[in-house]
């Protein structure tokens, strides 16, 4: 599919851990712009699933769309981002994973240094942030408080989304941005560099956390634009 001619059509995907929601100073940002934008709320119960969700959401476009996934996000647009309405993709601190690569592998060898996420045991197939130490992990530059509410309102992991393995990547056919955060506490800078590099990811560096969507949305609405104008 061409991308000469500017994608008026958004696709916003969430990460583990939180909701569409956070998405909204995005929403209204691009939205004031002109742009159609549309916010997948995915189960995060398995990959499977969470590309089935999103693949609802881009059917339902008039014309071609720019897919947009934060975090874990990233591993769906990958595996959805191959629907042919799809014109370009949006990795913001986002996993982009390759064939037969999942969250687990991608996490399972840390970079030496690198923060280590503070994910408690399983419970009941899901998983949780330690939400003594999401502020720092996850959230670093937004108010104690915001932290503390996402902290406490946050959508269960399910094992076969962390598991879910990557059939046929779309950054391998569409073009793509990433934009790295240099402060991340959840996926370490240096990883997100490697798997950009890897996916011939146009790259923007940005000083925040790993709720970058949250605390600069204006940042990120400008790498959806780039991706939007082709």
């Amino acid at each position: 599919m061409s991308t000469a001619a500017p994608v008026s059509n958004i696709v916003l995907v969430h990460g583990a851990f939180v909701d569409g929601s956070g998405w909204r100073g995005v929403y209204d940002t691009l939205t004031n712009d002109g742009y159609k934008v549309s916010v997948v709320q995915i189960p995060t119960l398995s990959l499977e699933d969470d590309v089935d969700a999103t693949r609802q959401v881009i059917e339902d476009q008039t014309g071609p769309v720019v897919l947009v996934g934060h975090s874990y996000g990233g591993v769906v647009i990958t595996e959805a981002g191959t629907h042919e309405k799809v014109a370009a993709l949006g990795y913001v601190c986002a996993f982009a994973p390759d064939v037969g690569e999942s969250v687990n592998s991608l996490i399972a060898n840390p970079p030496p240094g690198a923060p280590v996420p503070p994910i408690l045991p399983p419970k009941n197939g899901f998983l949780l942030l330690d939400r003594e130490r999401f502020h720092v992990s996850f959230a670093g530059d937004l108010p104690p408080e915001q932290a503390m509410f996402m902290a406490d309102s946050q959508v269960p992991w399910g094992l076969d989304a962390l598991g879910g393995a990557i059939s046929q990547p779309a950054w391998r056919a569409k073009p793509s941005r990433y934009l790295v955060t240099i402060e991340d506490q959840m996926i370490p800078p240096q990883a997100q560099r490697a798997m950009a590099q890897r996916a011939g990811c146009q790259v923007t560096e940005i000083a925040a956390s790993h709720s970058v969507y949250l605390s600069q949305p204006a940042a990120v609405a400008n790498l959806v634009r780039q991706a939007a104008s082709g």
